[in-house]
């Protein structure tokens, strides 16, 4: 229980740092924080590509192991993401930051991911990334970004719950790690968890599905009706829909997720334990804090 408390200890201290940051500085590690999961559906996208008629679960078991690159990115070179900034809940809770502060750095957190989505978003459809495999990656793309827009309101909002229990878990056991290696191989198993059974990641779809919307134009229509994506298939993929149906509901999820399942989830138990409050541990009494993950 005490090394529960000094973890703990550890998330309050990181997220009061997280809070406090500048907001330039935020704004711009929230850049590279939305641009590495972008990398990682690119990851995803590569290796699930060709795939039809290969076992469902192998395929994105492999797809969620390689996933996990863009968490590992985001943990090891301390770059700030929504859906782990949530957990700064906790140290919000303890007073240690204000309410109005905590929000504020989860806006600028979330806008800094999607500029940084959208930018790679970009370079994607200039690299013609489209074309890969005979142009199969690019149909890959409206079908995964298809499939994101099926599900109802609150399905989608419950997919984004359980997708950011995973994630903040996966961040909390890096404040366990002690070095660079055992950090890496403790984020991949809960993000490949999420990813491979189709739980949703507001930052993720946040390049996932605006570039579908890019591919729906680039693609010539003739394959794309070669594949049975007809006008009225694709009319789910609008730019209002994917807002309404998808970012919303999914990052609402994720907040739920993130910082009440898993941050003050956690302080709960520790509450019912009897423990001592981390708020009143002196500072030469608590761990101190991981620089890498702290500063995500």
């Amino acid at each position: 229980m005490k090394q529960f408390s000094e973890h703990l200890q550890n998330a309050i201290n990181s997220g009061e740092s997280k809070v406090n940051k500048n907001s330039l500085h935020r704004i711009a590690q929230a850049l590279y924080g939305g641009f590495f999961i972008g990398l990682a559906f690119v990851f995803y996208v590569t290796v699930t590509t060709g795939t039809k008629e290969a076992h469902w679960g192998m395929i994105h078991l492999v797809g969620g192991l390689v996933f996990s690159l863009g968490l590992i990115l985001v943990v090891l070179f301390g770059m700030e993401l929504f859906t782990s900034t949530v957990l700064t809940a906790v140290a919000c809770i303890h007073g240690r930051v204000s309410l109005s502060r905590t929000l504020k750095c989860w806006v600028e957190v979330y806008v800094g991911n999607a500029v940084g989505a959208l930018i790679l978003v970009a370079l994607v459809t200039g690299a013609g990334v489209n074309l890969v495999a005979g142009g199969e990656w690019g149909i890959n793309v409206i079908g995964i970004s298809l499939h994101k827009l099926h599900h109802t309101w609150s399905q989608a909002f419950f997919l984004g719950v359980l997708c950011n229990i995973m994630v903040c878990l996966g961040v909390w056991l890096a404040y366990i790690a002690k070095d660079t290696g055992t950090k890496a191989m403790l984020i991949i198993l809960p993000v490949a968890l999420f990813v491979a059974t189709g739980f949703e990641h507001s930052i993720a779809n946040m390049f996932m599905l605006p570039l579908g919307l890019v591919f729906k134009e680039v693609i010539p229509t003739d394959v794309l009706l070669a594949h049975g994506y007809t006008a009225e298939v694709l009319e789910s993929l609008n730019i209002g829909h994917v807002i309404s149906a998808n970012l919303i509901p999914v990052t609402l999820g994720n907040i739920v997720g993130g910082a009440f399942f898993v941050g003050l989830g956690l302080l709960g138990t520790e509450k019912l334990s009897g423990a001592r409050d981390p708020k009143e541990v002196p500072a030469a009494e608590s761990a101190p804090v991981n620089t890498a993950v702290s500063a995500k």
